[in-house]
């Protein structure tokens, strides 16, 4: 094949930048808050039309609000098959000869079925309780059940040895996202706030940074492909640990954080040399069966003295139900389930966005499927991949999650504004780059309240929820598709979802 040489091309700017000059200060704010060099000076600030992103930093920095960023009115025709998105696409592959890269989860407008099922509430037979004034238990415990109790006159209790599982205080936990993805104080934020608020973060495939090793107890620790990072003392330090298989927003192939992103505590921490390419094959190279999968569930469990529970991530697929079925008699005591709307730091646009199946679906069928054959206790399930709400969490946990993920949402709450240019490490508001200048932007502690209060004001709403409902803890709801109905659905996925269409009764 012919190697690809750089031919510009000329087309419209996405966005249009609007300075209003009588309102400026001229204190050149807009210059320094910019990551991607897109404003100069000239007698006053110009913008590159060309670098600029539309990740809005200048426009909430500028003191005198003189600044406007929008899109731009004459971009393009309005065609119905070639689409604005499309044309954009192919003309940087004409000029470039690459693969398209892009942030964040999909954003093609499939149907969204959390907005198209909703909760049942209690009237009168069976009548709501009131949170404010009766207890409330949202917290649970992620990991494997007992198969059986024995029950006697002073109590129940296993008939084996439990288990260890993990104790959450909430169904809400943070995904994996990795430093180096990530900036060490996006990653601080998370790590406190999961500590505080009695739940976990996961240190995603970039090993653990000294800094966060006080928060390592509230962490799962990740064992992906390029086993960045991965030692004994790594594994010892977590609460958890988690084989990556696959993630939502980029099933079936590996990961790629770019060189320039590899500073020198990133190398450090992931043990690579600097300023190199932090390649992740797409297949673990031990991994070829569940055979092999059990061998090394079990490997990392005795590398662990069997103290902490082991979780095998996947990507949401067409045949995601056997699979997780396979995990969990491999021996996963925990099974987390990434739909196609999960987000990355980078993934191949075509990938992202036409790959895998919707979270919804995905714990619906494999919940039906381990509970078909007898084995729902032996393995939690954590739904991931587009929780964007209280809603969001209470209608997986419906469908058979017993906690949820979130990524994303956690990135908004510290102020993203999905930019979608993560993979280029100059991120404006400090996220997603290694760039000290911009990583200083974030304040760890500040950025953990405010995700503090995210967790907070979720799990006030989760209890309103179940209080509407009539039941008062959260794993009375786990699994209950019966408090389900779909509005606008078609018939087969409702049965997918085992979810009934509303105005049907019991």
């Amino acid at each position: 094949m012919s190697r690809a040489v750089r031919v510009p091309i000329f087309r419209p700017n996405e966005f249009r930048w609007v300075h209003d000059p009588e309102k400026c200060a001229r204190c050149k704010r807009c210059l320094q808050q910019c990551g991607f060099k897109a404003i100069s000076w000239e007698d006053g600030p110009v913008s590159d039309p060309d670098k600029c992103v539309g990740c809005q930093r200048c426009a909430a920095f500028c003191p005198e609000g003189a600044i406007t960023i929008e899109p731009n009115p004459q971009y393009l025709r309005p065609h119905p098959l070639w689409t604005a998105n499309h044309r954009k696409n192919l003309w940087h592959q004409a000029e470039t000869g690459g693969v398209l890269l892009t942030g964040m989860g999909a954003d093609l407008e499939y149907p969204i079925l959390w907005d198209h099922l909703l909760l049942d509430a209690c009237q009168v037979t069976n009548p709501s309780i009131d949170p404010l004034r009766e207890p409330m238990e949202l917290k649970t415990f992620i990991g494997r059940k007992p198969e059986r109790v024995a029950v006697e006159e002073d109590g129940a209790e296993p008939e084996a040895p439990v288990a260890p599982c993990l104790e959450l205080e909430t169904p809400i936990v943070f995904a994996a996202m990795s430093y180096g993805s990530i900036s060490l104080n996006a990653q601080k934020a998370i790590a406190m706030a999961a500590t505080e608020c009695g739940v976990t973060w996961n240190t995603g495939e970039g090993g653990l940074h000294d800094d966060l090793k006080p928060y390592a107890h509230r962490a799962f620790v990740q064992c992906a492909s390029g086993r960045f990072g991965v030692n004994p003392d790594y594994l010892a330090a977590g609460a958890a640990i988690e084989i990556k298989i696959g993630q939502g927003a980029k099933p079936g192939i590996g990961g790629h954080l770019p060189g320039e992103k590899v500073s020198q505590e990133v190398s450090r921490t992931r043990m690579i040399p600097l300023g190199t390419d932090a390649l992740s094959p797409a297949p673990q190279h031990d991994i070829y069966s569940i055979e092999d999968l059990r061998q090394l569930i079990y490997a990392l469990k005795e590398a662990t003295d069997y103290q902490k529970p082991v979780s095998v991530k996947i990507a949401a697929v067409h045949n995601v139900a056997a699979i997780a079925s396979g995990i969990v008699r491999a021996g996963a005591d925990i099974v987390y389930l990434d739909g196609f709307r999960g987000g990355t730091g980078a993934a191949p646009t075509v990938i992202r966005d036409h790959l895998g199946i919707p979270i919804e679906i995905a714990v619906a069928v494999v919940d039906e499927q381990l509970r078909q054959e007898g084995i729902r206790n032996r393995a939690s399930i954590i739904a991931a991949g587009g929780i964007r709400s209280s809603a969001d969490a209470a209608k997986a946990i419906a469908l058979g999650a017993d906690a949820v993920a979130i990524g994303t949402g956690a990135l908004l709450a510290l102020g993203c504004t999905l930019c979608q240019r993560c993979y280029t490490g100059k991120c404006s508001w400090g996220i997603t780059t290694q760039d000290p200048a911009l990583t200083r932007r974030l304040d760890p502690y500040v950025g953990s309240q405010r995700l503090i209060n995210l967790i907070t004001a979720w799990s006030a709403e989760l209890e309103e929820i179940l209080g509407a409902m009539g039941v008062n803890a959260i794993e009375s709801l786990r699994g209950s598709r019966e408090r389900l109905r779909a509005v606008g659905l078609d018939q087969t996925t409702c049965e997918i979802l085992g979810v009934k269409p509303a105005g049907v009764g019991a």
